[in-house]
């Protein structure tokens, strides 16, 4: 009798930790979601507006980007304090 006791004891034991960890990570995607790191996903068959067209490290700090959204793409620098716009409105080259 007494292993039984102690086996719906460990059952315990291992759905309230279960129900912590999934505790932790709702808290989690909150936090992500009020710090704007949640990303947004396009439903599938829609044709996604932005994409990263490629990027470059231009040192250990800053990186460039070319960012394209619909048609029309943008050169971006990226570093610790900011972003700069180094070009924009630049017609997509289509190498296919």
């Amino acid at each position: 009798m007494d292993s039984v006791d102690g086996e719906g004891l460990a059952l315990m034991k291992m759905v309230l930790a279960l129900v912590f960890v999934l505790g932790l990570m709702g808290l989690l995607a909150l936090a992500m979601k009020q710090l704007g790191l949640g990303g947004k996903v396009s439903a599938p068959g829609t044709k996604r507006r932005l994409k990263v067209v490629e990027t470059m490290p231009l040192d250990a700090r800053h990186r460039m980007a070319l960012i394209q959204r619909d048609d029309v793409q943008h050169l971006v620098i990226f570093g610790p304090n900011g972003e700069t716009v180094v070009e924009t409105n630049i017609a997509p080259v289509n190498n296919e």
